[in-house]
């Protein structure tokens, strides 16, 4: 079997990589928040890119899904993880645990990475999340976990050790929650099909004009907050 590896939705994946990878570096040799959001954003676009180009090309193959598979789990698995690790070890603690048990606690932040290789692993055998996602997309987890510390460490959000490991896990959580979260594929251009679509893009030009440097989580919190009461209707409903 011939198998093209340097085709261009190939090469838009590995420049998903390699932004995660510099996003990595960017955070744990110079703390740097901005740059790797920025980083993590450039992976989402290309994300997004590789899989339109494959459609657009007709050039979509087995091994640019397990590719892509490999850079998210950098990009929007990894990247996260470590922002979460990094801004922990700025952060002061309220409580009065022990300063060994604070920095063991630390490592408890990784629990993103672990739970984005099952989401990962699980939806490349979901063979139902064509149209929605079942759980959290991991480009999603990875926006908001970046945004959030950037907004943290340039004290536009105040955060504790603590709050850090609980959004950790509530997060990790999310990624493989069973709640049904709506894709952004459209139906066509009408409205039919397309309301959430079109209700969720119109808030979110709200929340930016409104927020702007913090639209972003607002953004992420709104996505999962639609996408629940959604679920929730639909299972009510069955």
């Amino acid at each position: 079997m011939k198998i093209r590896l340097f085709t261009i939705p190939n090469m838009l994946t590995l420049g998903n990589l390699v932004c995660g990878a510099a996003a990595t570096v960017a955070l744990l040799v110079h703390s740097d928040f901005e740059l790797a959001f920025w980083l993590v954003v450039i992976s989402a676009l290309f994300d997004f890119l590789d899989g339109f180009a494959a459609r657009l090309l007709h050039s979509s193959s087995a091994i640019g899904v397990e590719l892509d598979s490999l850079a998210d789990m950098v990009s929007f698995g990894l990247v996260p993880s470590v922002a979460m690790f990094t801004l922990y070890g700025l952060l002061p603690q309220l409580s009065a645990m022990s300063t060994d048990l604070a920095s063991w606690l630390q490592y408890a932040t990784f629990i993103i990475v672990a739970f984005s290789a099952l989401r990962l692993a699980k939806f490349n055998v979901d063979t139902t999340q064509s149209t929605e996602f079942c759980g959290l997309p991991t480009p999603a987890n990875g926006l908001f976990c970046l945004s959030l510390a950037m907004l943290a460490v340039s004290g536009n959000v105040a955060l504790s050790k603590e709050v850090v490991l609980v959004i950790s896990v509530a997060m990790a959580y999310l990624l493989i929650s069973p709640i049904r979260m709506f894709a952004l594929k459209f139906k066509g251009f009408g409205w039919h099909g397309n309301e959430i679509r079109y209700l969720f893009i119109a808030l979110c030009a709200v929340l930016v004009v409104l927020l702007r440097f913090y639209s972003v989580p607002a953004i992420i919190l709104l996505y999962i907050v639609i996408s629940t009461i959604r679920w929730a209707i639909n299972s009510n409903k069955k």
